[in-house]
């Protein structure tokens, strides 16, 4: 099951040091067993440390997601955000908006550090 929610929560995505993403309009989505992930408009990121890459992935309940590598401090970091260009038409709220994997970079929200959660991606593939 999915959730996508609007919000006027403060969402800061940062990566050693750097600001990737940093936004008062998230939708947060909510899918049965993973963490919150907090989808960001493409205004709100900063698009020029990212580069697409051949990487995609299939989720029944999303669609076809592509993929960005950041480039931070001469470090590339794979496939670290995500977006569904085209989004299945029930989950049509995250259309072309990034998403920074929780697991992989620093997150605030309204001043708050989130603790990177331990899943299945907290390691690049």
């Amino acid at each position: 099951r999915v959730d996508v929610l609007n919000s006027s929560r403060h969402v800061v995505v940062s990566l050693d040091g750097e600001v990737l993403a940093d936004t008062v309009r998230p939708r947060l989505l909510f899918e049965t067993g993973l963490p919150t992930r907090y989808y960001v408009p493409q205004a709100d990121v900063r698009m020029d440390l990212l580069t697409p890459t051949e990487t995609s992935t299939q989720c029944p309940y999303k669609g076809v997601a592509r993929y960005w590598s950041a480039t931070v401090g001469g470090a590339v970091h794979d496939d670290i955000a995500w977006s569904y260009p085209f989004p299945i038409p029930e989950c049509p709220k995250i259309e072309g908006l990034v998403c920074f994997f929780n697991e992989r970079t620093d997150i605030t929200v309204d001043g708050e550090p989130q603790a990177r959660p331990q899943t299945a991606w907290s390691r690049p593939r």
